[in-house]
């Protein structure tokens, strides 16, 4: 009843409206409705009695000629005088039914007169004159009022229903809005409720926009909480264990026990374990600034080649230690909008994570191509593999495949954490993903 009540109201108003214009126009225009047919009625009585009439006229016995008629017509009732108001004539059944005994012309008993000659008068009775005059009238104006009153339910149904159905359309749709179900919007309409419509559903638009905008933040606030949480935890770890390290050997040697007697040849030992502590807590703060948008890039310029060449100096000698070969493949001419420090920073920790990676005698392989509007950079270490189930977690800080070698080589696992958190903030895709070849590392420059 809630969903059909505003159609059942304007159904009911337009009735009302209807009736009552129709009432209206019936009562301005009923006299001369009334009149115009009042005279066409009259003629046709005269035209029913013209017969009888007609063979009144000379010197005819008038009660024959009425007898007659009256034979062919026996539904008419009516009556003759003479000059002297005497009857001459009644009809019988008028007869029968009324007391026409001393009735003369004044008697009022008819509604309406002919004169017919010889001084004659014909006397039409009241009911037959208003069965004449109304009867057709009254049936036809019945007709007429039913056939309007069927209109006026037909068009006020009709009316009540385009008018309430884009209403209820949008009622139903602000109910599934309210529980943010999927809405398809209204056909488009030119009135007020077309644009009352649009409204609705460009502010259902904006609400959901923001409401998926406050749930991607909230949730990308929660990873960034567990994200922080598991740092922290994993800095603490990797912090506790070599100041605990350094901790015993300082009380070894205070205490000159022992071997930790050699002071010089343990004092070095500790300043080794502080030199790569103060690394990791540098490595540490640059993951924090990149995380709070402290650092923004600059971008420049570049050659790629002239950079990745700049960089690989180094590289090439601690490859070489190792048996392993780097082979460089960039074309010239090809330049990229980057930031010089961040590429470098981010590239570097890419090269160091595969000589390190990289068995000693194996092939590091660097290259750049085309794709689309960027210059892809790709480093492959040919002949690794790493399990999938790994690939994704080699982003996180402090974490390692082998963490007993990587322990043995002084590494933080902090290198490919850098290099996430500069690329992400010069807005730069990158993957690391398995090849047929080896570990494949890419990242996509925009041209210049």
């Amino acid at each position: 009843m809630k969903r059909s009540g505003i159609f059942i109201k304007v159904f009911i108003y337009t009735i009302i409206f209807s009736t009552l214009l129709v009432g209206a126009t019936a009562a301005l225009f009923s006299s001369q409705i009334m009149s115009y047919y009042s005279g066409l009625q009259l003629q046709k009585i005269s035209s029913t009695y013209k017969q009888l009439i007609d063979r009144s006229q000379g010197n005819v016995d008038i009660t024959e000629i009425a007898n007659q008629f009256h034979d062919r017509n026996q539904t008419f009732r009516f009556y003759i005088t003479d000059k002297g108001d005497n009857i001459v004539y009644v009809t019988p059944d008028a007869d029968t039914s009324s007391s026409l005994v001393g009735m003369n012309a004044d008697s009022e008993t008819s509604a309406f007169i002919v004169y017919i000659g010889n001084g004659y008068v014909l006397h039409v009775f009241d009911d037959d004159v208003f069965s004449l005059k109304y009867g057709n009238l009254i049936a036809r104006v019945l007709v007429m009022l039913s056939a309007m009153l069927a209109v006026c339910v037909i068009s006020a149904f009709v009316f009540a229903r385009q008018m309430t159905k884009p209403i209820k359309t949008l009622a139903d749709n602000t109910s599934k809005m309210a529980n943010l179900e999927d809405v398809p919007p209204l056909p488009e309409r030119k009135d007020e409720l077309g644009i009352l419509a649009r409204d609705v559903h460009s502010m259902y638009d904006r609400l959901k926009k923001t409401i998926s905008q406050l749930e991607d933040e909230i949730l990308r606030e929660r990873e960034l909480e567990e994200t922080q949480r598991y740092f922290f935890s994993a800095a603490s770890h990797e912090l506790k264990t070599p100041v605990a390290a350094t901790s015993v050997l300082l009380e070894g040697m205070l205490a000159n026990i022992g071997d930790y007697k050699d002071h010089p040849k343990y004092l070095r030992e500790c300043m080794k374990m502080m030199d790569a502590q103060s690394k990791m807590i540098s490595d540490i703060l640059e993951i924090v600034s990149l995380s709070d948008g402290k650092i923004v890039p600059v971008p420049e310029k570049l050659d790629i080649r002239r950079t990745v060449a700049d960089m690989m100096t180094d590289f090439h000698t601690l490859s070489e230690a190792n048996g392993q070969h780097i082979v460089t493949d960039i074309p010239d001419g090809q330049t990229c909008l980057a930031d010089p420090k961040m590429l470098k920073k981010a590239f570097s920790n890419v090269i160091l994570n595969a000589v390190q990676n990289t068995p000693d005698g194996g092939e590091i392989r660097i290259w750049s191509e085309s794709v689309a509007a960027q210059y892809r950079l790709c480093v492959l270490n040919m002949g690794v593999r790493i399990d999938d189930t790994f690939l994704p977690k080699l982003f996180d800080p402090f974490y390692r495949v082998d963490k007993a070698r990587s322990r043995k080589n002084e590494r933080s696992g902090l290198g490919l954490a850098i290099v996430r958190k500069t690329l992400e903030s010069m807005n730069v895709d990158f993957a690391l993903e398995n090849t047929p070849n080896g570990v494949l590392f890419w990242m996509s420059l925009p041209k210049m």
